[in-house]
């Protein structure tokens, strides 16, 4: 075992006694740090209710054409790789407490540049500043949040990160239901405004005093946090960083995307999307450690091979049918004997939507994330993750701002033929590549790629 390894497993302090913590105040910390991901999921499903918004301004508000639409929707994704290399180089400098402190600026700054904006560059900014926000978030309030939590809620208080980001873009979707695009660029200043104040009250984590020497420090944060002055049982392993690259586009467009399907209120459609992914996330965080991370991410992969193709047959009927104009309203009962038939195609358009996102969220949106801060050891781990969330927020970026083009060079059935493809490779590179850390110790993991 290397000195490395042996680190990982080894003690910060030792408690001194066995009773389990009972402090409430880890909670409040917690939830003070998840208004980053909050904040991160409402600039990510932002662009959904404000583009077709944009697209209907009058001068001289600024107006959105179609290159401009992908730009702005996928533009975020490009200033969070940016974040992600930001937020590693903060965590270990300045601290988790204090990059989460800084992250907020950029968050309220380039909501305040959108809500002032007077030309398409100053949304687009604006955009940006909010991408490098979101970097930064999705890497260190993970972090944060990880290291504050006893060992009886670390799994809990984890998982909430990936909701409180689903979260966030359903609130996106339910505020751009009444709220044109200023107004509800106005709304995404509130999280992280509440995060930078209740962030104030809170402590460093223990675990970064502890390496910056600051014992008396740490042990008063675990007073804060736990109600006593017992130590942390075990360093902790890594950090989930919820991102949705996967779905990226269908979150970001979801409203175009049910607008092409010629549905009457694509906005009550997004909102549909935005609840089932937050109900099948957190069915995900309840059986995860029971039901294993391989036989979830098949599961997840076949859901999305069946409900992409389903999509890609809607737009290829409706394309070769005689009548194009599939309206549905949402809030109608479905009649047993539907007077258009196109009313069914356009209810399988929406059902296979909400089963991708339903499968999406209960494998590939939690787990990865999740794996990754599994099998790094803890000497590569700080590159490694920085590598994946770079890696992550780059090809979300390709996703993103090519989908438009996608949809019109293969048209929109080809766009989602190939969603499939890579939904059937995602399957197949599980089966046979990604080993079952269930249950498993680091060292075990470790051995496992090591052939020992």
């Amino acid at each position: 075992m290397t000195p490395e390894d042996a680190e990982e497993t080894q003690p910060l302090l030792r408690p001194p006694g066995g009773s389990a913590p009972r402090g409430r105040r880890v909670f409040l910390a917690a939830f003070a740090a998840a208004l980053g991901p909050l904040s991160f999921g409402f600039a990510l499903g932002y662009s959904s209710p404000a583009i077709p918004s944009l697209r209907r301004s009058a001068p001289p508000a600024p107006r959105l054409d179609d290159s401009a639409a992908s730009w702005f929707g996928a533009i975020v994704t490009l200033g969070a790789a940016a974040g992600g290399v930001l937020g590693g180089w903060l965590l270990d400098r300045a601290g988790r407490k204090l990059s989460l402190l800084l992250c907020a600026v950029p968050f309220v700054t380039g909501f305040a540049v959108i809500t002032a904006a007077q030309n398409v560059w100053m949304l687009l900014g604006g955009r940006l500043l909010t991408g490098l926000a979101c970097g930064v978030a999705s890497l260190v309030a993970p972090v944060y949040i990880s290291e504050i939590a006893y060992p009886a809620v670390r799994g809990l208080l984890g998982s909430c990160v990936q909701l409180m980001v689903v979260i966030g873009i359903l609130l996106a979707y339910l505020a751009g239901w009444v709220l044109e695009w200023r107004w509800l660029a106005v709304l995404g200043c509130v999280p992280p405004s509440l995060m930078l104040l209740l962030m104030c009250c809170m402590p460093e984590t223990p675990r970064f005093l502890l390496t910056q020497h600051k014992r008396q420090e740490a042990m008063a944060a675990l007073r804060f946090l736990w109600g006593s002055d017992q130590g942390l049982e075990e360093p902790p392993v890594g950090a989930e960083h919820p991102q949705l690259s996967g779905v990226n586009a269908v979150m970001f467009y979801a409203e175009t995307i049910f607008e092409e399907a010629k549905f009457k209120d694509s906005s009550l459609a997004s909102i549909t999307v935005g609840v089932i992914q937050v109900l099948f996330t957190a069915v995900a965080a309840l059986i995860m450690d029971k039901a294993g991370r391989r036989l979830l991410l098949t599961l997840s992969g076949v859901v999305m091979v069946f409900s992409t193709s389903a999509f890609a047959t809607y737009f290829k009927l409706t394309q070769d049918g005689s009548s194009n104009s599939s309206h549905v309203d949402l809030l109608a009962p479905i009649s047993v004997e539907p007077a258009d038939a196109s009313v069914g195609l356009a209810w399988l358009a929406v059902g296979s939507m909400c089963l991708f996102i339903a499968g999406f969220a209960v494998g590939w949106g939690p787990i990865p994330w999740l794996l990754m801060s599994e099998i790094f050891p803890l000497h590569v781990k700080g590159v490694a993750t920085g590598v994946c969330v770079l890696t992550n927020w780059l090809m979300a970026f390709l996703v993103t701002k090519e989908f438009s083009s996608l949809m019109e060079a293969l048209r929109p059935y080809g766009a989602f033929w190939l969603a499939s493809a890579f939904c059937i490779f995602s399957v197949l590179f599980t089966l046979f590549c990604v080993p079952e850390t269930k249950g498993k110790t680091l060292e075990e993991i470790t051995a496992h790629f090591e052939g020992r």
